[in-house]
């Protein structure tokens, strides 16, 4: 591939030497290549650079530190600067006509949100595939899953990326893909294909794959009961390993307990559903000594798995469980932006530390964001409202977007109702979004933020900067919420008590040429 076309493709990858196969692909294949190629390495911080293969790629390295898929795609398509954004695994292989198809793939109207690949698994013809190999070769029906998915940056910028509750890499990329759906965007098929190898597991695979049963209790609880529906797939099997695992534990207790026609029921139970589970996965498969025994001990051990893994998700999502605002509103100069005074310049607009990461925690949430900003540099003759427009353009172009905009023009000797500490910016934002001015959070730097949004009825969270007064801090530890960084203020709106790693910003390796 030689040009490069309006895309940008960003990989997670943990160093496997599938890497390498994956890059190769679009050095030899046909087509534009990519505008680049971020590659986020997911290791933890202290392993040693990643190993990279010689090509022609303009390829960037961020570390993510190890904070899982989701958290490194939302780093990654972060770091790219192109219309479409293209997520692959680290074991695929884009097909040599790639490049050419991708051109038309994304050759789409407004209302096309993201496009997913031919995913093609190549399994064995001289046998039947083994348990794992099945596994991998149901990618091919899957929808929207990430081994290769184009989102427009603008739709993962206004639906805040993948959450970053998904910890290991499974229901993320349905999670997302539901959302944008939610949000008016549709989602198609392309016709590039890519092929993704069935990988050798081990043993135990099939038990350790039952910690998704965890993630399955998170969209269960986002999207309610027919959730699998939603994302293309049958029943699951949870309530079939809740029966042998409870008919198992009924004959060990009873046996225990000395009830034997009690504990007798109970193992027969348990024998034969177990029976008929591992009947159900050995019967496709190649039937080889190593696999059916591989069957045998490993039907035994996931429905017990399952049914704790599920148990620890659906406990850890309840605990998690918050009446979540109605909205959150922030100040802008010195909460989002560095304060500049009566800045009416959108090149001179430098986000805070971490302020698009929060926002988009609370864009994943599902909560609407505004801004509500006194701007009396208008009322001063210091500023025109094109300026004001001007830079809360590029506040949004920098941050994303915003459910709402409410800016005062006025100076403090006007009267007006709207300049904060008054608390009509407030609400004049909620009315717009449709909610009571007590439902909504207020975050800002100063004591006129506090002021305002106590006046309106809202809860206010102050985050002090070398600009705060001490007596306004001191106020707000009585009056209301002080928090030290943007970020743990929406960590206390979100009731989660904690700063997300994917906070911190990422560390660039140098690319050698």
């Amino acid at each position: 591939m030689t040009a490069r076309g309006d895309y940008a493709v960003v990989i997670p990858t943990m160093g496997r030497d599938s890497l390498a196969g994956t890059l190769a692909a679009f050095d030899t294949g046909r087509g534009p290549g990519p505008r680049e190629v971020v590659l986020v390495d997911d290791r933890p911080d202290q392993c040693e650079p990643l190993p990279l293969p010689r090509s022609e790629l303009p390829i960037r390295v961020v570390r993510s530190g190890g904070r899982g898929p989701a958290a490194a795609r939302n780093i990654g398509w972060r770091e790219a600067d192109a219309e479409w954004v293209v997520f692959l695994d680290d074991d695929v292989v884009p097909a040599a006509d790639w490049g050419e198809r991708i051109e038309d793939d994304l050759d789409v109207g407004p209302d096309v949100g993201a496009c997913q690949a031919d995913i093609v698994v190549p399994l064995s013809t001289e046998r039947r595939p083994t348990d794992g190999e099945r596994d991998t070769a149901a990618l091919a029906d899957a929808l929207w899953i990430t081994a290769d998915m184009a989102y427009r940056r603008e739709v993962l910028s206004a639906c805040g990326g993948f959450d970053e509750e998904f910890r290991r890499a499974f229901r993320e990329d349905a999670d997302l893909a539901l959302r944008v759906q939610a949000a008016g965007w549709r989602l198609v098929n392309g016709a590039r294909v890519t092929s993704h190898p069935a990988r050798p597991a081990g043993f135990f695979a099939s038990v350790r794959a039952q910690r998704g049963n965890a993630d399955n209790a998170i969209m269960r609880h986002k999207y309610g009961k027919r959730w699998r529906m939603r994302i293309g797939e049958g029943r699951g099997r949870i309530r079939r390993h809740l029966a042998i695992t409870v008919a198992g534990g009924t004959a060990l207790v009873a046996s225990a307990l000395g009830a034997r026609r009690a504990a007798a029921c109970g193992g027969a139970v348990w024998l034969g559903l177990t029976a008929e589970f591992a009947a159900r996965r050995i019967a496709p498969g190649p039937g080889t000594p190593d696999e059916v025994a591989r069957m045998l001990v490993t039907s035994v051990l996931i429905p017990p798995a399952a049914c704790l893994h599920r148990l620890r998700g659906e406990v850890e999502v309840r605990a998690g469980t918050r009446e979540m605002p109605a909205a959150v509103l922030f100040d802008r100069d010195d909460t989002l932006v560095h304060d500049v005074p009566y800045n009416g310049d959108p090149a001179r607009v430098r986000p805070v530390s971490g302020a698009r990461e929060a926002l988009d925690r609370l864009r994943v949430a599902g909560i609407p964001i505004g801004v509500v900003s006194n701007q009396s540099g208008v009322a001063r003759g210091l500023l025109r409202d094109e300026d004001v427009a001007a830079v809360n353009g590029a506040v949004q172009r920098l941050l994303g977007p915003f459910d709402i905009w409410q800016w005062c023009p006025h100076d403090e000797d006007d009267g007006c109702g709207c300049r904060k500490p008054k608390p009509g910016l407030i609400e004049r934002a909620a009315a717009r979004l449709r909610v009571l001015p007590r439902s909504c959070v207020v975050i800002g730097d100063t004591g006129a933020d506090v002021a305002a949004a106590l006046a309106a009825g809202a809860r206010a969270i102050l985050v002090p900067t070398e600009r705060t007064r001490t007596e306004e801090t001191t106020r707000a530890l009585v009056e209301a919420e002080v928090a030290p960084t943007l970020e743990a203020a929406v960590a206390r709106v979100l009731r989660d008590g904690r700063v997300h790693a994917a906070t911190r910003r990422p560390v660039r390796q140098e690319v050698p040429r």
